[in-house]
């Protein structure tokens, strides 16, 4: 997950003559995004975000900037949208938290987060002078039955459908060019997460639900399964009431289920434990610990928000078909798949954080762990692949295999 090549920079003053049409025909259709997180949430615990933190930097809002933020929320609702509030651009109260999470280590190999952490402090680092904070959540992704076939793989909702950053930045800027109709001179920037902005801090903010225990952010109406986009402007709008109140009470479902135990405590993630981590974050070869229990995930893990009770009658998201990679999660035929072909394939879709390396890799560890003996061909001819991860990965389910090739012992480590 490099991020920065990723990252959107204010639109150009001379982009502000394209019409709001224009930009709209860009847009693909009903919210098909994706999710998890581009970092992993810090430790964030229960009634945070009171209103004494909202009133910090708030402005009194007139009439036309109360009619102004009512028409805006209007106009992403239209968009595809599922909730959408305003913030003020305050600094985030989960800040301190943030920084003490990656002291404890708890980040693992995403160095990034510590490079960007200061930009993380204040909103104003991604655009100077901001004053507002939009947030806006889409849905993404159902439920897909869980096979019991060892040849295949399970992959997060959220990357079932198109690369999930592309689909906000179309939305996000379409209404930052319906804003510049409205306002001319609103300066803006439309972010997904791949910008340094704590975003789950100012979605609760912006009154769109607390974050749980499991450290997504949930609404009652419309669960967990969205992802989080924001745009900041340097105009005054109308902020929203904070969600002041957890949900969760007693339950600890999301806790308990972790395959992995990744949470060590309630709000409080530990990547170095986490599948997704390990699934997409981590770009080498893995430990043995953490390349024997992926419990059948290829690519993410969405555990801890399956078994959440808010998303049991959370709505449900038709999505197109997929790329057939997406569609076929036969992992032998990963295994199989021409390099390159397998590489344009991931193009436009959120598996490509992960790379066809990454893919692979994780094809090969199920496929060894879970005994599938029927691998055997494939990963032997892996053992020459020019990507020396595919070759660690082959080696390693080869070994599990106890498939060793004629030519002597394999070298895993």
């Amino acid at each position: 997950m490099s991020n920065t090549s990723h990252e959107r920079r204010p639109m150009n003053r001379d982009a502000r003559a394209e019409t709001q049409s224009s930009v709209t025909s860009k847009l693909v259709g009903p919210a098909r995004d994706l999710h998890p997180p581009r970092y992993f949430p810090y430790d964030v615990p229960d009634g945070t975000f009171g209103r004494r933190t909202w009133e910090v930097g708030a402005v009194q809002t007139s009439s036309p900037e109360r009619s102004l933020t009512d028409q805006l929320k209007a106009e992403a609702l239209r968009l595809g949208f599922a909730k959408v509030g305003v913030a003020p651009a305050v600094d985030p109260p989960g800040y301190p938290r943030f920084r003490e999470w990656l002291k404890q280590g708890h980040a693992a190999g995403m160095d990034y987060l510590v490079r960007q952490a200061d930009a993380r402090a204040h909103p104003n680092h991604l655009l100077e002078g901001v004053r507002s904070v939009v947030m806006a959540t889409m849905l993404h992704g159902s439920a897909t039955p869980i096979s019991t076939d060892p040849r295949r793989g399970r992959i997060a909702r959220y990357a079932q459908g198109p690369d999930y950053h592309e689909v906000l930045w179309r939305r996000l800027e379409a209404l930052l060019a319906w804003l510049r109709m409205k306002r001319p001179e609103a300066n803006g920037r439309a972010v997904a997460d791949t910008a340094p902005l704590l975003e789950r801090d100012f979605a609760s903010l912006a009154g769109l639900g607390w974050v749980g225990k499991n450290t997504m952010l949930i609404d009652k109406r419309v669960g967990s399964f969205t992802v989080i986009g924001a745009l900041l402007t340097d105009i005054p709008l109308s902020y929203d009431e904070p969600h002041n109140t957890s949900h969760c009470g007693t339950c600890t479902r999301c806790l308990d289920a972790c395959p992995t135990d990744a949470f060590v405590g309630p709000h409080q993630l530990d990547a170095r434990r986490c599948i997704s981590y390990w699934t997409i974050e981590h770009k080498g070869p893995m430990p043995d610990e953490a390349a024997q229990a992926l419990h059948g995930w290829a690519f993410g893990c969405d555990v801890c928000q399956d078994v959440c009770p808010w998303n049991r009658k959370a709505p449900v998201v038709v999505e197109g078909p997929g790329p057939a990679v997406l569609l076929n999660t036969d992992l032998i035929d990963w295994l199989e798949r021409d390099a390159e072909e397998f590489s344009r394939t991931l193009k436009g879709t959120a598996l490509s954080r992960a790379r066809r390396r990454g893919l692979v890799r994780n094809a090969a560890l199920l496929l060894g762990s879970r005994g599938v003996f029927e691998a055997v061909p494939a990963l032997r001819k892996l053992l020459d692949d020019q990507d020396e991860v595919v070759r660690w990965a082959a080696a390693w389910a080869l070994k599990r295999l106890k498939a060793v090739p004629d030519d002597g012992p394999l070298d895993t480590t």
